[in-house]
């Protein structure tokens, strides 16, 4: 008889491998649009079980979504997108995940690798487009390089300060066979901080009378909640939270004096400007935080905890530099403070804290409301009260309805307010609803926006509505661009250009209600007061899709508190020309 014939094993396609890899790092969920030069990718997804693809309908809303994501999460946020106009429609998302340090990979098609550099139809050159706004892009061009690059940007991705990475994989490279893979690079471990600095670190608190912990998004991306609140107890020290690290501290705890910055609170920013000592855990100086920099804490020593040797003393000059992960530096300061104090006693604070608590009662955050008239921080204060809660997560377009959010909602755990902070991207809060839904289907998730933001991104309720993804969004609708506006109103003499979005003479444009319902959603406009406990409820009920409120509130209301930009914190107004004394 003649020997039988056995046929040799099928060798996976790179897109099969690309896919294959992302699930061997724990990806579930992507968010993406085909096109043709990444059909061989989206032919593969029937072969790789485990992979949740979402249909975005625009490939903006797709990185936005993963990078919403990735926020709630502290996993990747994965997006795919075509080549050329598909890619580009990424950069945006990307320059966000950039600036607030969110791990995404972006996932893109090219065309075949013989016809690069040809002007190819829909040919770019994306890496070199995104390479000032990512950590890390590839173009990958051999089928056999696919699953050891997805490995290596995914590492890049997660490690050290976290951000986006793209990878460019040309058509023959996801379509072609793989042969022998490369070999992958090993992801780095957290780095500990120095035992060194740790105990200089520790002088310089122990001895402090007007301490201060600056805490920013780097203590979120940390997991260092914990470590943070011991450390503060332990040595009774006030904590002021960026807008990118709400909820690392509870809003509610005794230590927390609010948000720092332009529009923060009187006593973070009194305290910042006060202070004698400010540990900077995770935080960058940002300019919305500091102000005009040289009159920023003027008078504070600087202990600096980052895991980007980059922006250590970068804008401001660190007394004490600690280049590690934020919780492994944390701990390590908690566990020589507690060393140390068998010895040394810290030093009466008394006085720090009767001047903390003097600002408190003297310019408590919110002002006197017009109770006829139904305002954007009404609606804010009845969410947090009707919708708090273990199960709740809210995102935030950028502007005005972005303030009042973090000012009035409550933020009790790391991951629950996700918003745009240093891109200030307009059209973020539905995409990363989105995301954010996606990764807790249970979870009550609220997007907060504004009518102008609301028309960059509202195509992505589509994708909720198909998706049955039941965010709900409450949409501020004052009829202009009203942060902008604020500003014209402010430093521009009043002279209102271009930001008002109607003309209050006839129906809104578009009819933000009538538009909602059009995609599928359950909708409503409110117009007063006392609609908006019902209504809210009425939203929060829905599970089987999406739920939008339109409140329509006065278009002349104005933030407070708030830094002129380009002057010191201590030029902080409550009110048009209220400064306090502190």
């Amino acid at each position: 008889m003649p020997a039988s014939s056995t046929n040799p094993p099928r060798q996976p396609t790179g897109a099969e491998s690309a896919l294959t890899a992302l699930r061997a790092c724990g990806v579930s969920h992507v968010f993406g649009i085909p096109g043709g030069a990444s059909l061989a990718l989206y032919e593969a997804l029937g072969s790789v079980p485990g992979l949740r693809h979402f249909l975005t309908r625009h490939e903006q809303g797709a990185g936005h979504a993963a990078c919403g994501y990735a926020q709630a999460s502290g996993r990747l946020g994965v997006c795919f997108a075509t080549s050329g106009p598909g890619a580009t429609n990424l950069v945006t998302a990307l320059m966000d995940a950039h600036m607030d340090s969110v791990p995404v990979l972006a996932l893109t098609g090219q065309v075949g690798s013989g016809q690069l550099g040809t002007d190819a139809f829909q040919e770019t050159d994306i890496c070199s487009i995104v390479s000032p706004v990512t950590k890390f892009t590839s173009e990958v061009t051999t089928a056999s390089d696919v699953e050891a690059a997805v490995h290596e940007a995914v590492g890049r991705a997660i490690s050290g300060r976290p951000g986006p990475v793209l990878l460019s994989i040309t058509k023959d490279a996801l379509a072609g066979t793989v042969g022998t893979p490369r070999p992958r690079r090993p992801i780095r471990a957290p780095r500990p901080a120095d035992p060194a600095a740790v105990s200089s670190a520790v002088d310089l608190l122990l001895a402090a009378s007007r301490p201060v912990l600056y805490v920013g998004g780097g203590a979120v991306k940390a997991a260092a909640a914990e470590p943070l609140r011991a450390l503060a107890e332990y040595l009774h020290v006030p904590v002021a939270a960026t807008l990118m690290a709400q909820g690392v501290f509870p809003s509610g705890h005794r230590l927390y004096l609010g948000m720092p910055g332009m529009h923060g609170t009187v006593p973070a920013v009194a305290a910042l400007q006060r202070a004698d000592l400010i540990l900077a855990v995770g935080a960058r100086f940002d300019d919305r935080v500091t102000g005009e920099l040289d009159g920023f804490a003027p008078h504070a020593r600087i202990v600096q905890i980052e895991i980007d040797a980059r922006e250590l003393s970068r804008k401001r000059v660190a007394d004490v530099e600690l280049h590690a992960d934020c919780a492994l530096a944390l701990s390590a300061l908690l566990d020589e403070a507690r060393r140390r104090r068998r010895d040394d006693t810290p030093p009466d604070q008394s006085d720090w804290w009767n001047l903390i608590c003097d600002w408190r009662a003297r310019y408590p955050l919110g002002s006197t409301e017009n109770e006829s008239v139904l305002t954007a921080p009404y609606v804010l204060r009845r969410l947090a009260v009707l919708t708090g809660g273990p199960r709740a997560i809210y995102t935030a377009g950028v502007g005005q309805h972005q303030m009042w959010a973090a000012q009035l909602l409550t933020h009790h755990t790391p991951r629950t307010f996700l918003t745009s902070g240093g891109a200030g991207t307009m059209g973020y809060a539905i995409p990363a609803a989105l995301g954010a839904q996606a990764a807790y289907p249970d979870a009550d998730v609220w997007a907060i926006d504004g009518d102008g933001c609301f028309q960059m991104t509202n195509q992505e309720l589509a994708t909720c509505v198909h998706e049955q993804l039941p965010i709900k969004v409450a949409v501020i609708n004052n009829s202009t661009l009203g942060m902008v506006r604020q500003w014209q109103d402010l430093f521009y003499e009043g002279h209102i250009q271009q930001v008002d979005l109607d003309t209050r003479d006839g129906p809104t444009s578009p009819d933000i209600t009538a538009l909602a319902l059009a995609y599928g959603c359950a909708a409503e406009r409110v117009t007063r007061r006392e609609d908006v406990d019902r209504a809210i409820m009425a939203a929060s009920a829905v599970r089987d899709r999406p739920a939008v409120l339109e409140f329509v509130v006065p278009r002349t209301d104005m933030v407070w508190p708030m830094v002129p930009a380009g002057v010191s914190n201590d030029e902080i107004l409550i009110a048009r020309g209220l400064r306090p004394r502190f």
